[in-house]
């Protein structure tokens, strides 16, 4: 199949249609408003349902609504618009319903402006809704993840019963890439727990209101289960150059591009640098960092936002090895050369002696892994 040219926003509602998706509840935002129109455009075309709320909380309820009916569905946001709905997220995780949201994510706090950040992490991936609940969480850094990860996507909110978050900055969701479809579409299938309006579905109820202490209590343990099984199993992230690396940098979305570029530069200058790209913010990939970590002498996490992800890396090294940050913030994007300054400094600090491998060719190397 060919490959096509389009924006991340647009193939992700492509790819949503292709893995079985016939419903999208929504309300334009910028930087994610591409999303709501191709929806509006490719939905009603594959036998499916474009709604435009009155609002994100309205939206968030029509996802409720149609998750209950067993159809896979989904919606659309940004930064405030993610806010509204959160409420309505934290009743499909305690209602063990699947669907997905696509996070474009714009700067705030508060209206913050338009440009691409990285400042919702905390509120997606540690649940910004009330309650003991989780949100499955994937980062694409490139058009062709936006397409792949939201496949993935709807197989992993089917698999848990609960709702999987694709949070991507601005940047990816705006550029223009070339993307591969597979070439068969998947036909969802009604599940047995769906309120459907038969007969057959007539016992099944859908809620996450328990009033007895000890029924919400044991709801809760069964949820923590679901979340610790996905611990074990989804975790993934992209190591690039990090096999031996003593300087590990950090990042996610288009942060990890900008690392890539500075790995290039910095091993041709003999510093034994190399990338750790998490793609699922959780289940955050531990283990990936701590057999790094057997090897590394320092991490350095780079973040569009005031170090959200940061946490969640300390967690994850637990004080086996220093970590260093660096950030822009309000829509600012760390240039490679900010960065690679920041390794060269490093190198010298933690005395790290010089390589003499072949330098690398970035170009070639992003060929050969797409």
């Amino acid at each position: 199949m060919r490959k096509q040219l389009m924006k991340g926003n647009e193939a992700i509602v492509k790819s949503a249609i292709l893995a079985g998706c016939r419903a999208f509840y929504g309300y334009p935002i910028t930087p994610a408003s591409e999303i709501a129109e191709a929806a509006a455009e490719y939905m009603p075309r594959a036998g499916g349902v474009f709604l435009q709320a009155e609002s994100e909380v309205a939206a968030v309820n029509m996802l409720y609504g149609g998750a209950s009916a067993g159809v896979r569905c989904m919606t659309a946001s940004s930064g405030p618009g993610i806010s509204l709905m959160q409420e309505g997220i934290s009743y499909m995780a305690g209602a063990e319903l699947p669907c997905v949201i696509a996070d474009i994510t714009r700067g705030g706090p508060g209206l913050g402006n338009i440009a691409a950040e990285q400042s919702d992490y905390h509120q997606v991936v540690k649940g910004g809704g009330h309650g003991n609940y989780r949100t499955i969480v994937l980062a694409p850094h490139s058009v062709q993840e936006m397409a792949d990860l939201t496949a993935l996507a709807f197989e992993l909110a089917d698999r848990y019963r609960n709702p999987v978050v694709l949070l991507a900055d601005g940047f990816i969701g705006q550029m223009m890439e070339p993307v591969e479809f597979p070439e068969q579409a998947i036909e969802g299938q009604t599940p047995d727990w769906a309120v459907t309006g038969t007969a057959a579905s007539r016992p099944n109820l859908i809620t996450s209101l328990f009033m007895d202490v000890d029924d919400l209590e044991a709801h809760v343990r069964h949820l923590e289960q679901k979340y610790r099984c996905a611990e074990h199993l989804e975790a993934r992230a992209e190591e690039w150059q990090a096999e031996g690396a003593e300087i590990v940098l950090v990042g996610y979305g288009i942060v990890g591009r900008i690392l890539k570029a500075v790995t290039a530069e910095a091993r041709a200058e003999g510093i034994n640098v190399g990338v750790l790209r998490p793609i699922t913010l959780y289940p955050f990939p531990v283990s990936h960092f701590k057999r790094l970590a057997l090897r590394a002498r320092v991490f350095v996490v780079v973040e569009m936002s005031n170090g959200q992800m940061l946490e969640d890396v300390r967690l994850a090294l637990d004080g086996t090895r220093p970590v260093e940050f660096f950030s822009r913030t309000g829509g600012n994007v760390p240039s490679h050369e900010q960065v690679l300054d920041l390794v060269r400094n490093l190198a010298k600090r933690y005395s790290i002696a010089p390589i003499t491998e072949p330098a690398i060719n970035i170009d070639e190397e992003r060929m050969a892994n797409v």
